[in-house]
């Protein structure tokens, strides 16, 4: 255990926010220094910085691939790992080009959900349209319906880059205050959790949206929900690729490129508002 503090950064993307900590040295160099414990006490709103999540930036080689120099090693506010997370991958991206980590232009990110291209511009300069090239998307279990406090909705199951059911809905008011946990049925489904997203139709490119996501609660934004909220949009109103999809979260705006081979991009901006140090007795926990 240290006897001094470990810096932190702490950052958004659109709202969705995060504790940034260099794992290449010192105390989060070893694999296993993020613990439940410690997640649940770093992200505490109260007790401790406050966060959705934490981005731990690791060396690639921690999960075996070749492919990429730096792996985003996430962990939800409740401790819990997740595959991937589009907002956390734009804060990921910018303080690996501000820490002289990379350049920009294009470089990859390895996640639990596989490797991700980065494109930050010479020209953006505030970080505010970084693209994270986030895969293709496939349809998930169907014949699903969601439950909240509110009523339910039928869903479309989504899966790739993490587990959706996303379901549309009049006015993404209606899906309640998302204080609780919705409820996907029949139960079991998703043995594992799901993100839940709730969608009103702008017009054919454009949806706003609400999320609960596992292991948070309700969040002010979801990139990957984004996405899975997008192709859900997009096929729906039968857009053909290339296409592009606004979508306005709580916490702001991203952009759901698909290119002509059903690649899916996420757009947006990523901010750090902080800079600080974890006192010792808090990484005790």
């Amino acid at each position: 255990m240290t006897n001094s503090g470990v810096p932190f950064r702490k950052g958004h993307g659109t709202g969705n926010d995060f504790i940034v900590v260099n794992g290449l040295e010192g105390f989060f160099a070893d694999p296993k220094s993020v613990t439940p414990e410690l997640s649940q006490a770093l992200c505490d709103r109260h007790r401790g910085i406050g966060a959705d999540g934490i981005l731990r930036v690791a060396k690639a080689s921690e999960i075996d691939t070749d492919d990429a120099q730096y792996f985003m090693d996430y962990t939800n506010a409740d401790g819990s790992k997740s595959a991937t997370c589009g907002n956390g991958l734009r804060v990921f991206a910018r303080y690996l080009v501000e820490a002289g980590l990379e350049s920009r232009g294009l470089f990859t990110i390895g996640t639990r959900a596989g490797t991700v291209t980065v494109a930050i511009s010479e020209t953006d300069s505030d970080f505010t349209n970084i693209a994270i090239t986030m895969g293709r998307v496939s349809l998930g279990p169907m014949d699903v319906t969601v439950q909240t406090e509110s009523g339910s909705w039928p869903a479309v199951g989504i899966a790739g880059m993490n587990n959706h059911a996303v379901s549309v809905v009049d006015d993404i008011a209606h899906a309640g205050s998302l204080t609780e946990i919705p409820i996907a049925l029949p139960a079991n489904t998703y043995p594992d959790g799901v993100n839940f997203e709730f969608i009103q139709a702008k017009s054919p490119t454009h949806i706003a949206m609400r999320t609960h996501e596992r292991g948070v609660g309700e969040t002010l934004s979801c990139g990957s929900g984004s996405c899975a909220a997008a192709y859900v949009h997009a096929t729906s109103n039968h857009l053909n690729d290339p296409w592009t999809v606004q979508v306005d979260v709580l916490g702001g705006t991203v952009y759901v490129d698909s290119d002509s081979d059903g690649v899916l991009t996420l757009r947006g901006p990523a901010v750090f508002v902080a800079n600080g140090v974890i006192e010792p007795s808090l990484l005790q926990s």
